[in-house]
């Protein structure tokens, strides 16, 4: 009696998801680059003239008025000591409106901001030996590993300042 053939069972075919995508606006401090989610930030601009504040810490460099609204510009260089020695603040830098739960802050930059768009899967979470530990939330939302060897460090906006720098900020009140 004659086998009969039996075919193999046909595989299903996935179809491929495409890869879920998110949009950064990355910057350097100091020799580094850095990156923060497109929907965080409010606009980018030429930074305006900063008036200094009293009794703020030394990387809030002051207030400015950012089409009408009063806003903290902090040097994240200095939040995050990360100028070189001897590197001065730019005659020219930038300024990136980010937006937080109840408040918007400025970031002084050097150079211009620039798009980046990339996988989400590219985007590991941080090692927790790589964030201050005296914070309890943690500002880093990972490292982005791209594929010509460079990383770009995300960070999280909602989390870069503490709730008592938050309430220190130029310009907010308790009713803010």
């Amino acid at each position: 009696m004659a086998e009969t053939e039996v075919p193999a069972p046909i595989a299903k075919t996935e179809r491929a998801k495409p890869a879920e995508l998110v949009q950064l606006i990355v910057f350097r401090l100091g020799d580094e680059d850095y990156g923060i989610r497109i929907e965080q930030v409010k606009e980018v601009t030429v930074t305006p003239d900063v008036a200094r504040m009293p009794k703020t810490p030394p990387f809030i460099k002051g207030i400015a008025n950012l089409r009408g609204d009063i806003i903290a510009i902090l040097d994240l260089e200095e939040r995050f000591r990360l100028r070189p020695a001897g590197r001065p603040i730019p005659e020219r830098s930038y300024i990136i409106a980010v937006e937080a739960a109840d408040y918007v802050l400025g970031l002084m930059v050097r150079e211009v901001p620039r798009p980046f768009t990339m996988p989400l899967s590219q985007i590991e979470p941080a090692p927790e030996f790589v964030q201050d530990s005296s914070t309890r939330d943690k500002y880093l939302e990972g490292i982005a590993k791209l594929p010509e060897g460079g990383v770009i460090i995300v960070l999280d906006m909602r989390k870069l300042l503490t709730p008592s720098e938050v309430m220190r900020l130029p310009g907010k009140t308790a009713s803010s």
